[in-house]
């Protein structure tokens, strides 16, 4: 992300307002293909046009999907969803995805009936070409609108984009079958109706899947994660940023929380200010709202504890699995040492190798209390 001034309301308007024109150029263009290729289908009695007819027919009812999905999403806050709407646009998405599998099942459905007995189409050299204009067609509007879906960040759109691309393909297909059926009276049209049938659902799937991961609750992406803590870590008395989780309440909507190790010396006043510049600032840059920005206090007077913190951490690295430690710290008055170990989640058995580290710290160090977390990686 830009480190210019984050507006939310003005790129949230202009995203509402990209997806929506996007979003009416997919109705046009797919109300125009399918009521062409239903009226060349049934002339020539070709079952396969008409399923892709009716796949066009069903791409134009996304696009209404993802505009009123966008519109309820863009709701303002209110005292039942102090957070807004955003998450809207995982459910518009997710009804798209049923129907693109639904459209699949219903034509594999046909198209086997179409097999069980067969009819003879008659294409027509007019057929054709629309066929051909149609894969154009399909492919520059696919590439656009997956284009646009990922600058703005909009499932809705990437998945249009991405089914216009495959509607290509087989329309490609039903021109193929076509060709060989003038050329060697040999009639493939059911069974590409079938093919077709089986991409369709294949779409579905993937993008009934694809929302699902976004609503169960997937990593956030790297670059965004990276980007926020460069920006917490510019602050001068910051020395690392860990623990960051990001709720998302819709494309690009992200309320959060982090902890921030921090000198044992700063007094609550300094806090308090070095907290809430962080949360500004990342505000600003990136869009999203720290709501807790916890503290890890770090030992910077005494050589001792130094020593401590590197011996601990040379044990637990040498274990196969480890990303990381954070927020040492011990209490020489108490007798305590407190730290969180971060496992990666391709470790077999990640409480087994926890409490072996835990184990081998407390025989180093019999006669502190060890105060260990296991964190997640995120």
């Amino acid at each position: 992300m830009s480190n210019s001034c984050y507006n939310p309301e003005k790129i949230k308007e202009n995203r509402d307002q990209v997806i929506i024109k996007t979003s009416i150029l997919g109705i046009a263009a797919n109300i125009f293909l399918s009521a062409v290729k239903a009226i060349f289908g049934l002339m020539s009695n070709s079952i396969a046009i008409i399923l892709d007819a009716v796949n066009n027919l069903s791409d134009a009812l996304s696009s209404v999907i993802t505009i009123v999905g966008t519109k309820l999403a863009s709701k303002k806050p209110d005292k039942k969803h102090p957070l807004g709407y955003g998450r809207i646009e995982y459910l518009s998405a997710m009804t798209v995805a049923v129907i693109v599998l639904y459209a699949g099942i219903t034509s594999l459905v046909e198209s086997i009936r179409k097999i069980i007995r067969p009819q003879t189409a008659d294409y027509s050299t007019v057929t054709l070409l629309i066929i051909v204009a149609a894969v154009i067609v399909k492919l520059i509007l696919g590439r656009y609108v997956t284009h646009v879906g990922k600058k703005v960040n909009s499932g809705s759109l990437i998945a249009s984009g991405k089914d216009a691309s495959f509607d290509a393909i087989l329309s490609a297909s039903v021109l193929v079958s076509a060709i060989v059926y003038l050329m060697w009276n040999v009639s493939l049209e059911a069974y590409v109706g079938v093919v077709i049938s089986a991409f369709i659902i294949k779409s579905g799937i993937e993008m009934l899947i694809e929302t699902l991961d976004e609503i169960i609750g997937k990593r956030v992406d790297r670059d965004l994660v990276k980007d926020l803590k460069r920006t917490i870590c510019e602050e001068e008395e910051v020395s690392g940023a860990y623990d960051l989780i990001l709720h998302s309440y819709g494309p690009d909507r992200y309320v959060g929380s982090v902890h921030i190790e921090i000198p044992d010396t700063l007094t609550a006043e300094e806090i308090d200010s070095l907290q809430r510049r962080i949360a500004q600032n990342v505000l600003k840059k990136h869009g999203v709202l720290l709501g807790g920005i916890g503290i890890y206090s770090v030992n910077s007077k005494d050589d001792q504890i130094k020593k401590m913190r590197s011996n601990i951490t040379h044990i637990i690295v040498q274990h196969e699995g480890v990303l990381q430690i954070h927020g040492f710290y011990v209490d020489l008055e108490k007798k305590s040492i407190s730290f969180d170990v971060v496992l990666d989640y391709g470790v077999d058995d990640r409480q087994k190798l926890f409490a072996q580290i835990k184990n081998e710290v407390e025989n180093a160090y019999p006669d502190y209390v060890l105060n260990m977390a296991l964190d997640i990686d995120v």
